[in-house]
This record gives structure tokens, C-alpha cells and sequence, in this order.
């Protein structure tokens, strides 16, 4: 059987919210590419993976939020996602 593809995939819809241009689109995908995959962003990510799984076997509710190295502890990923974005937060 053929696998198929996933047709909205990389159509966010922060794209047509932000109205990006498929050129931008592209140098975002490029930009967060070779974030995600620097040495401490995979250190970073791994450490939480695994904090995750502790928790949901310690049985903790963590459904809808991240792991935060900042505080060392779960919050609301809005909160945990927002923190250095203060200059681009609306007022």
C-alpha cells in the first residue's frame, strides 16, 4: 500500500496570518532547521523527553504544557513559548 502525504503539511496558518511569501516561508524552514538541530538544541530537547516521560509515569497532569528549563518545572506552553518574545508581544 502507498504511504500518503500529509497535504497540510507546512501550510501553517501562522504563514497567512503573518503573510508570508513562499520565498520567506522557505528561509524560515531553513532557519529553524539549523536551530533545531545545533548540539545544545538536541541536549535541550532530549532533557525534555525524558522529563516528560517521568512525569506522565509519576502519573502528573501535564497535558497542554512544556517542560521549562527556565523555572525547572511544567508550564502553558503560551507562557513557556512567549518568554524571550516580549518585543514581538502585543501590547
Amino acid at each position: 500500500m502507498k504511504s500518503r502525504r500529509n497535504k497540510n503539511a507546512g501550510k501553517h496558518p501562522s504563514y497567512k496570518k503573518r503573510k508570508m511569501s513562499w520565498s520567506s516561508i522557505m528561509k524560515k524552514r531553513k532557519r529553524d532547521k539549523s536551530i533545531s538541530s545545533r548540539p545544545e538544541q538536541k541536549k535541550k530537547r532530549a532533557d525534555s523527553n525524558r522529563k516528560r516521560r517521568e512525569a506522565e509515569a509519576r502519573g502528573q497532569d501535564i497535558k497542554g504544557k512544556d517542560y521549562d528549563h527556565a523555572t525547572s518545572r511544567f508550564v502553558k506552553t503560551s507562557t513557556n513559548r512567549g518568554r524571550k518574545e516580549k518585543s514581538r508581544k502585543k501590547k
